[in-house]
């Protein structure tokens, strides 16, 4: 028999004390944030002295003009993010059983397998459980484990960097991301053989921003063959705007490799025949170790793994 000896459970944590934590976060002051909580402010007060003696640390600094979060107190509202995140997600959950539905999947991808692997593996799901509620984001890879962090996606197909936390992440790698460099049908340098790095130093390029790991190796790949950078740039990752200005300019721009095919299978763009060893590195599927997929996302888990093994030549265990 299992003995439920949990802090929060001696503690007797209560709901309204985690709903607390993250309005006093977004208010910065506890008169706003008991109005949000439809509280009155001596109320909001002593459960937040009830937290803080429970916990005996100060979470939030009192300033002459509102409440800032200790570091103790990030952490906490961090959690009671993650917390209340599940519980929407249980109560969504079981709306949609009751609904007659299998629940919902959030699942965030960055733009290239959000492209390539994402419409595969939903069609698959919807073949099965038609019902079954799927939510995609395209971002990237940081702004998705943040949004993974708080407790809004579910899966993701992104890439790790040194600086994430990987302590409760579980990583499956896919494959690497090649570039390429496109330009519009029909542009001049189309008819050129044996094109280098130093035939489109001049040109107009459309590049990744600034800070970006793209922009920063694409930078490097010129300087690596004794060449200052392209200095006549656009800087964006907008690919409606890039799509659109190469159709009215005889600009360059620098995508992944399966983004840059789609659009030249569709006539849009073509792709310039240039060496581009300025590759990203591999993405993969993560999900959290420290909680338990739906079962709505155990079949949207099931359908990616099943989807690369066409797509990426990828074999991944299928039992989860």
């Amino acid at each position: 028999m299992t003995t439920y000896m949990h802090w929060f459970i001696r503690a007797r944590l209560k709901t309204r004390q985690l709903l607390l934590l993250v309005a006093l976060a977004e208010e910065g002051n506890i008169h706003r944030a008991a109005q949000v909580l439809n509280m009155t402010q001596p109320a909001a007060s002593k459960l937040l002295k009830d937290l803080e003696d429970v916990l005996e640390v100060p979470l939030f600094e009192r300033l002459p003009r509102g409440m800032r979060p200790t570091w103790y107190g990030e952490t906490m509202i961090r959690h009671a993010r993650v917390a209340l995140g599940a519980l929407n997600q249980a109560h969504d959950e079981l709306t949609a059983l009751k609904a007659g539905s299998f629940g919902q999947v959030n699942v965030g991808a960055i733009t290239s397998p959000g492209l390539v692997l994402l419409p595969s593996a939903v069609a698959m799901v919807k073949r099965e459980q038609p019902n079954l509620r799927v939510s995609l984001e395209i971002e990237t890879s940081p702004v998705l484990l943040e949004r993974m962090e708080q407790g809004k996606l579910d899966i993701l197909v992104a890439r790790l960097f040194a600086e994430h936390d990987k302590s409760q992440l579980r990583y499956e790698a896919l494959t690497e991301e090649p570039v390429c460099a496109l330009v519009r049908p029909g542009h001049p340098m189309l008819g050129m053989s044996g094109l280098t790095l130093r035939d489109v130093v001049g040109a107009g390029w459309i590049v990744p921003p600034s800070g970006s790991v793209l922009r920063h190796r694409f930078d490097l790949m010129f300087q690596q063959e004794g060449l200052a950078p392209p200095i006549d740039t656009v800087e964006t990752s907008a690919l409606l705007f890039i799509t659109r200005m190469l159709q009215q300019s005889d600009m360059i721009a620098v995508l992944a490799s399966d983004v840059a095919r789609y659009y030249a299978a569709h006539g849009i763009v073509a792709l310039l025949p240039l060496e581009m060893p300025c590759h990203m590195d591999a993405f993969g599927i993560i999900t959290r170790t420290d909680r338990l997929l739906s079962p709505a996302a155990k079949v949207m888990m099931k359908a990616l793994k099943t989807a690369s093994l066409s797509i990426y030549n990828r074999r991944l265990d299928t039992a989860d």
